[in-house]
């Protein structure tokens, strides 16, 4: 009876040894997920203020006066402020990735990099599946011919670098 016990206390001695284990494996890998939150917190704030930053350079820019589209968004922005953030965040709804990336280097009027193309297009309603959504992002635009790359993961139109654009018919519909 006495050895019966002494294999019981040893077996559950065993099992909480394993469990202490167990959960200071879990407890460091809670800390290296956290860390990495921060670390990707830290860069969306960099992204979204990047491109705010270029938004807002592109807004500036543009010389023409504004009509259709443009004449909309600029009263939506000098009104009501709901409709102007509902706006944005609408903005590319819809749109492929290549298409919607378009657009937003037709407004900046320059290169970005794939990061800041990710954060403004996921602020302007587009969703991207994947698990890594700013390679697909760049794999997407070196595979469509209005794009060019300037840098690593860094992305212009290609009449903004003096060639001329293939005509995309399904931007026109």
């Amino acid at each position: 009876m006495l050895e019966e016990f002494k294999d019981i206390i040893g077996g559950l001695e065993q099992r909480i040894r394993l469990y202490k284990t167990k959960l200071q494996d879990l407890q460091r890998k809670r800390e290296r997920v956290e860390g990495e939150i921060k670390t990707t917190q830290r860069y969306l704030e960099l992204a979204e203020t990047l491109c705010r930053v270029e938004v807002e350079k592109s807004k500036s820019a543009q010389q023409s006066l504004p009509s259709g589209d443009a004449e909309r968004e600029r009263r939506a922005m000098e009104g009501d402020p709901s409709q102007a953030i509902l706006l944005e965040r609408t903005k590319y709804a819809g749109l492929s990735v290549p298409q919607a990336a378009f657009v937003l280097l037709k407004e900046t009027g320059g290169a970005l990099h794939a990061k800041a193309i990710y954060a403004c297009l996921e602020g302007g309603g587009v969703r991207i599946r994947g698990k890594t959504p700013v390679t697909s992002i760049a794999t997407s635009l070196s595979r469509d011919g209005r794009f060019r790359k300037v840098a690593p993961n860094t992305y212009q139109l290609v009449e903004e670098a003096g060639e001329s654009v293939p005509l995309d018919n399904n931007l026109l519909a």
